[in-house]
């Protein structure tokens, strides 16, 4: 039985599977990424060639959750939290090779302060200069992007952005009925716990303004 329809049938024995379906393995994603597009009854899956070599089972739990997307349904199976299981797990074998002098001093102050020390270190990259996105993690390639708005702001600043995307590194995210959630009440109560966190969410607003005022007048 095709990996699609496998994996709908266990999804949803109770239906017959009737879509028209493609998957496609491309090297224009990042490693261990996926999406899924739903059109006129056809389900078109593209997947990082990073996932031809991933068990079946746990492919299948990618499928799985992009069809619960697609349906908008909370179903779980075992395959999907294999699924989940697999992702979490990922930053123990990606390559730890990107990283920038300042965004590396950065994380090791504060994983000294906040985490003693203990937080393997993932790659540190600038991304873009992004007023919306100031900082994220990617858990399929372990790696911490920082908004280019903040290369010239104080090591304060850029250190409780920091920290918060290791935070995230740290507790991942938390499945229920079928939708992960990555700021719970565990999260927001550790990122409080970062000094002074309400002055720099002030400084943060401010450095937002600012940048779009410099924009606006095409100095930036």
């Amino acid at each position: 039985m095709n990996l699609i329809e496998e994996s709908f049938n266990l999804l949803y024995p109770e239906k017959e599977f009737n879509h028209e379906y493609s998957i496609k393995y491309s090297n224009k994603f990042k490693d261990f990424n996926a999406n899924v597009r739903y059109t006129r009854e056809k389900l078109n899956f593209h997947l990082s060639k990073k996932w031809r070599s991933v068990d079946k089972q746990i492919k299948m739990g990618l499928i799985q959750d992009l069809m619960t997307r697609v349906f908008k349904d909370k179903r779980k199976t075992t395959n999907i939290d294999m699924y989940n299981i697999f992702i979490k797990k990922l930053h123990l074998v990606v390559p730890k090779d990107k990283s920038h002098p300042v965004l590396e001093e950065s994380f090791n102050r504060i994983n000294e302060r906040y985490f003693y020390g203990l937080i393997e270190k993932p790659n540190l990259v600038w991304g873009q200069h992004s007023r919306r996105k100031l900082g994220s993690y990617e858990y399929q390639t372990d790696t911490i992007s920082i908004s280019r708005i903040l290369e010239k702001a104080e090591p304060a600043l850029l250190d409780y952005i920091i920290y918060h995307e290791t935070l995230h590194k740290k507790h991942k995210f938390h499945v229920k009925n079928g939708r992960n959630y990555h700021h719970t009440p565990e999260f927001k109560q550790k990122e409080k716990e970062f000094e002074n966190a309400d002055m720099r969410e002030s400084e943060l607003k401010r450095l937002i303004t600012k940048t779009r005022v410099k924009k606006l007048f095409g100095l930036f």
